[in-house]
């Protein structure tokens, strides 16, 4: 028996029809309103950052991002920490470009979110003019590929900014991209157009050019650009100086040089370079608080939804986050270099095997069998996975010889400030003291060569005052130990001993011994003096709190005969040892 089936068309005019009786299914077709033809445009650049005109050349790489753009089908990526200017970089060779191919659209896609990169594929659809864009059912990421894709359509240059989440782009998105593919896969590589990436991630920037030819890694600036960009931001530099001092002390990174420039304009003339380099010198809260101040530029992207930031220190924590979320063991690796020296950080202090003995970790603890072979292969192969992670970050460096590691300094500040929002701070600083303490050897001679490697270590451990009791004692014993050829380390001495001595009284043993280690530091350094009050301060005290023989007097007065001997002073010397 054939089925009835009752049919009706509606033209675009009509939005419904109303059925009295009916026995059989009813397909209905509508059709949308016929789009009124928009003329194609001429070729134009949608660049949503003006030129900057204090912008300062690093070197030939616009120019060799433009040879290698020339070629059909090309990927390109600039890849580098956060805040040394990729995007900036993209900016001037996009308005180049443009200016040099009025024949070629020039398209700009923020790449921070898949919701960015949507948008941002919209925006070429709408410059383009392509028809049925605006129809609710149309999936505009195939529309602009197919358009993209169409040598007919003429030449063309793609700006991906800020490709830094492989979420973003490399997984699997919903909306208008409902079939499952990934971003990635609407990147057209056809010969009529070219794709420069922005990213802070290496590996991902190999992904996405498919050749390391064509990443161009970029790090802070040379010591020449650095002062030409402070100056073309402040208008003018009197003492050359302090402005080469300034830029030292901000690691050559061009964010934080247009963050202090900006700072400083703001304030003056009740502000001056000089000024500001003082107060950057301070002390680590103080620098905290510089670096933390909105440079206000106007060509970085500062929506809330995958916005970059004007401040040095928080853009960094995009970075630390991201890591964070996609391996938590290398968030935990660089949380511990962070409090290194930024130079010369050993491999062997750091793992494998590493063992974060009692502390909380951002990352689950692995427990493994340390007699197991297949465990040691694993903790080594999962430490050089967390190496891996970071420097394709750019977080740290390798040196020349691979056995050591290098920070930037305003990293490791940014990360410090991470790990104490985090409430993680304590707990870190207390494994680089115990991992410290536990590595460094006394100052005996045939130690020389390896307390020569950890001595900037230390010094930086001095930095860092734990409010721990035990804790302190470890500090203590390692600035002991390490403090027999540092100047430094006397001032940190000075500040454990008067802090014992509010905290717990100047009798108190503990106090006695921060006494006792800043007279030998003194000692050492020559100043029998200062060594020898302290000494009799110290042999006096225990004489009275526990007694003339009990074996720390003994050493007390065995120091102090020590000290005289040294001086020339034998009488009084073998007075004391004969005691």
């Amino acid at each position: 028996m054939t089925q009835r089936v009752s049919s009706m068309v509606f033209g675009d005019g009509n939005h419904g029809f109303q059925v009295g009786l009916n026995n059989a299914p009813i397909q209905a077709s509508f059709h949308y309103p016929p789009e009124p033809l928009e003329p194609t445009p001429s070729p134009f650049a949608s660049i949503p950052f003006r030129r900057d005109p204090t912008f300062v050349d690093r070197g030939d790489i616009l120019n060799q991002i433009g040879r290698q753009c020339s070629k059909p089908a090309s990927r390109v990526a600039i890849v580098g920490l956060g805040g040394v200017g990729k995007s900036q970089l993209a900016i001037e060779f996009a308005h180049r470009f443009a200016a040099r191919s009025a024949e070629t659209w020039v398209f700009w896609v923020h790449a921070s979110t898949q919701a960015r990169v949507i948008e941002g594929f919209k925006s070429i659809a709408d410059n383009v003019k392509l028809m049925g864009r605006n129809r609710p059912d149309t999936d505009v990421l195939q529309l602009v590929f197919d358009w993209l894709s169409n040598v007919r359509n003429g030449k063309w240059l793609l700006v991906l900014d800020s490709a830094d989440d492989f979420n973003v782009l490399l997984r699997s998105t919903s909306g208008d991209n409902d079939d499952g593919r990934k971003l990635v896969e609407y990147l057209p590589q056809s010969p009529n157009g070219s794709i420069l990436i922005t990213t802070r991630n290496r590996d991902l920037a190999f992904r996405l050019t498919g050749t390391f030819r064509a990443i161009h890694e970029i790090g802070p600036m040379v010591h020449e650009e650095a002062l030409k960009l402070l100056e073309n931001r402040l208008g003018t530099v009197s003492d050359k100086n302090a402005a080469a001092a300034l830029v030292r002390s901000l690691d050559l990174i061009p964010l934080a040089i247009s963050q202090a420039a900006a700072y400083i304009r703001k304030r003056a003339p009740r502000t001056s370079l000089v000024q500001y380099l003082s107060e950057f010198r301070r002390s680590e809260s103080k620098r905290v608080r510089l670096l933390s101040q909105d440079a206000g530029d106007l060509r970085r992207d500062l929506r809330q939804d995958g916005g970059a930031s004007n401040a040095i220190l928080t853009t960094w924590q995009v970075s630390f986050d991201h890591i964070r979320s996609r391996r938590p063991s290398a968030a935990d690796l660089l949380s511990l270099m962070s409090f290194f020296n930024r130079q010369g950080i050993p491999e062997s202090l750091l793992g494998p095997p590493r063992s974060y003995s009692a502390t909380q970790s951002i990352s689950p603890k692995c427990t493994t069998d340390p007699h197991s072979q297949g465990s040691n292969n694993e903790t080594r192969n999962e430490f050089e996975d967390d190496v891996a992670i970071l420097r394709d970050y750019c977080l740290i460096m390798l040196s020349e010889d691979a056995g050591t590691f290098e920070m930037n300094g305003l990293v490791q500040l940014a990360m410090r400030r991470w790990l104490k929002a985090q409430g993680l701070q304590n707990k870190f600083l207390e494994q680089y003291i115990t991992v410290m303490a536990s590595s460094f050897p006394t100052g005996d001679y045939e130690n020389w060569t390896r307390c020569r490697a950890l001595f900037a270590h230390v010094e930086a451990a001095a930095e860092y005052r734990p409010s721990e009791n035990n804790l302190e004692k470890i500090w203590s014993g390692l600035l002991y130990n390490g403090g027999w050829p540092m100047e430094g380390s006397r001032e940190a001495r000075v500040q454990v001993m008067e802090r014992r001595k509010a905290k717990i009284g100047a009798d108190h043993p503990d106090t006695l011994t921060s006494m006792n280690n800043l007279a030998v530091t003194y000692g050492n350094q020559g100043r029998w003096k200062e060594a020898e009050k302290l000494e009799v301060q110290v042999m006096e005290r225990r004489k009275a709190k526990i007694g003339a023989d009990h074996p720390d007097t003994l050493t007390s007065m065995a120091n102090l005969a020590s000290i005289y001997r040294k001086q020339g002073r034998w009488k009084e010397a073998e007075k004391l040892e004969c005691k």
